[in-house]
């Protein structure tokens, strides 16, 4: 069942009674000119279990321990938001597996060429995937990322991800002149960390479902780093949010702030379409296939990580 993704970007009060976030709107609560039924009517409640990921995006916000710990133990991923309303910060369950010891030493015995094959995979598709990607978006030639894509070795040692990604970035957005893709570069880089920072919670949520440590990665080794492994496994989805941010451009154009109608495009990734082992799957269900198969790679049942291709 895909879970719920819920935004909150008003002052709210957010509490647990009888395994339900209890949803209230202080100024609501507060108004003395409203009528009590329309006061009870605003008071909102949202079954626990069908919540994926939350999203925190104001000062005003109130969270109960009880309902955090709620969240938590569901694995919800609980997202929250500087003073940009850019996500800066991610909570995660510590314990996502009723074998979750087990698990934690394959990946941590996993060897040295198991992970370089696992990398290998990763880049051909997320190239194949932008290759695509690019090719719908305009009338650039992809013959050059289907060679990159083959071409890639085990542990990608020619670094044909970084040549990959400077093709496509440097043609993606044509209307855009000289853009490159930097965290702190001109729009639609601002819609592309947003993307992204919601597309990791949904990976790492993921990880820890499936028993995994977010932290130690197949490739990425940054030490400041928390979920190198959500870094890792998200880049064949990247260009899956990259198609939504042009489908936004072409609707609203340039933004360099993000006004609520289009995060609230942005916030509609996890549900996505796309085609994993040959069937059509919304993202949130696809990444759960994807970090189950990554675990099964560590413990030796498969070779191969179950990744969505375009």
């Amino acid at each position: 069942m895909i879970k719920t993704t819920l935004y909150f970007g008003n002052p709210t009060y957010l509490s647990l009674k009888d395994r339900q976030l209890i949803i209230k709107l202080p100024e609501v609560e507060k108004n003395e000119t409203l009528p009590d039924y329309f006061k009870r009517d605003a008071i909102v409640s949202k079954p626990i279990e069908d919540i994926g990921v939350v999203v925190l995006d104001n000062k005003q916000i109130t969270i109960t321990s009880g309902a955090l710990e709620a969240l938590l133990e569901n694995n919800c991923a609980v997202v929250t938001c500087d003073s940009k309303s850019m996500p800066v910060g991610l909570m995660l369950p510590l314990y996502g597996n009723t074998t979750q010891n087990e698990r934690f030493r394959e990946q941590i015995e996993a060897s040295l060429p198991l992970k370089k094959q696992l990398w290998q995979q990763t880049i051909k598709t997320k190239i194949n995937n932008q290759a695509v990607v690019l090719s719908n978006a305009t009338s650039c030639e992809i013959r050059n990322m289907q060679v990159w894509a083959n071409d890639v070795r085990s542990g990608d040692p020619d670094n044909l991800e970084a040549r990959a990604a400077a093709y496509y970035w440097k043609n993606l957005f044509p209307d855009i002149l000289n853009f490159t893709r930097e965290r702190e570069g001109m729009p639609p880089n601002n819609l592309l960390n947003y993307g992204y920072a919601i597309l990791r919670a949904v990976v790492a949520r993921g990880l820890v479902s499936s028993g995994l440590l977010p932290t130690l990665g197949i490739h990425h080794h940054n030490r400041y780093n928390a979920y190198c492994l959500a870094d890792d496994i998200m880049e064949p989805y990247r260009p899956y949010v990259d198609e939504l941010v042009l489908s936004i451009l072409k609707v609203h154009g340039i933004v360099t702030d993000l006004p609520r109608n289009v995060k609230a495009e942005l916030l509609t990734i996890p549900t996505l379409d796309v085609v994993i082992n040959g069937k059509r799957s919304p993202l949130m269900i696809a990444v759960n296939q994807t970090t189950a198969s990554l675990y099964k790679c560590f413990n030796g049942e498969l070779r191969r990580i179950a990744y969505p291709e375009k």
